[in-house]
């Protein structure tokens, strides 16, 4: 399904926005459902929706099982898409202000204890492969990164002297992170292993078998592996590394701002969201700091 003023929308959005090809097709997906509503409900031309249409729009996908948070994502799309079509004077209302997704409950991803990790990440090195994906998992959860800042880091991104790398995230802003001396011992092996798979002048850190820069599908396959080869409970993947390393960190610090600065979040309350605090370390903090919480001692 084509339409001029939506593909004008989407090239604004690579231009300005910077937006990557994931979130585009994002966005093409969300509004061409709203497009295929619009047909199926004789709506011709996007200055013709109206907020109730907008409103059924959001019941009915409802109905069709899409979550609220999915269903949020969407109507985040459709402001932002009329706030261009406005801007271009291609409508004159925005009708999602103001709709509201139906609210869903908020789900925890698992995490991984410290001697469940202990056990994955325990795996024996004995090829190219079996190093890149040690020191994969390590940096992940050493360092938190997301699937898409994993497989997008460059050899340069890594600086050994100062523990430390540049990672590239949403919204394409860096931000530069503390790695870990596991991790940096797995890179290390990495490295030594790496000449023998990636082709001469791949700036990738991470390379496939064949030698380019590896894809997240076969990121999220060699961790898949690997949490079966060590017998782990449940499924693994990245972003439940990702989601221990802030799990833990936070329970060990209680830094909430910290922890939201090192996962690259904008909004602290996503980090809320991705980050749990066990109810016992909630009731230590609390006996230490509030100034009525146990009687003193005389």
């Amino acid at each position: 399904m084509t339409d001029a003023a939506l593909d004008a929308f989407l090239r604004n959005l690579r231009s300005e926005r910077q937006c990557s090809d994931h979130t585009l097709a994002n966005y093409r997906r969300d509004l061409q459902r709203l497009q295929r509503y619009m047909l199926a409900n004789h709506l011709d031309g996007w200055d013709v929706v109206q907020p109730r249409d907008i409103r059924a729009f959001v019941a009915e996908v409802h109905r069709d099982g899409l979550s609220g948070k999915s269903i949020q994502r969407q109507l985040s799309a459709i402001r932002t898409f009329y706030r261009y079509l406005s801007r271009e004077g291609l409508a004159s209302r925005n009708p999602a202000l103001g709709v509201r997704a139906p609210k869903s409950p908020r789900r925890l991803p698992p995490t991984l204890d410290a001697d469940q990790l202990g056990q994955l990440l325990e795996i024996p090195v004995e090829d190219a492969v079996s190093a890149r994906d040690c020191a994969m998992m390590e940096l992940i959860y050493s360092s938190g990164l997301r699937l898409a800042e994993l497989v997008s880091l460059d050899l340069g991104d890594i600086d050994f002297r100062d523990a430390s790398l540049v990672v590239t995230g949403k919204g394409r802003k860096t931000r530069m992170l503390p790695v870990g001396g596991k991790a940096l011992q797995a890179l290390d092996v990495w490295l030594q292993w790496r000449p023998g798979l990636a082709h001469g002048g791949e700036a990738a850190l991470f390379v496939s078998s064949r030698g380019g820069r590896i894809s997240s599908r076969a990121v999220q396959q060699r961790l898949a592996h690997w949490g079966l080869h060590q017998a782990t409970d449940g499924q693994v993947h990245p972003h439940r590394l990702r989601h221990s390393f802030a799990s833990h960190l936070l329970e060990s610090s209680g830094d909430l701002k910290a922890v939201q600065e090192l996962l690259g979040h904008a909004d602290i309350a996503t980090t809320q969201v991705y980050t749990h605090l066990d109810f016992q370390h909630l009731a230590d903090v609390y006996d230490r700091a509030h100034p009525r919480a146990r009687k003193k001692n005389d």
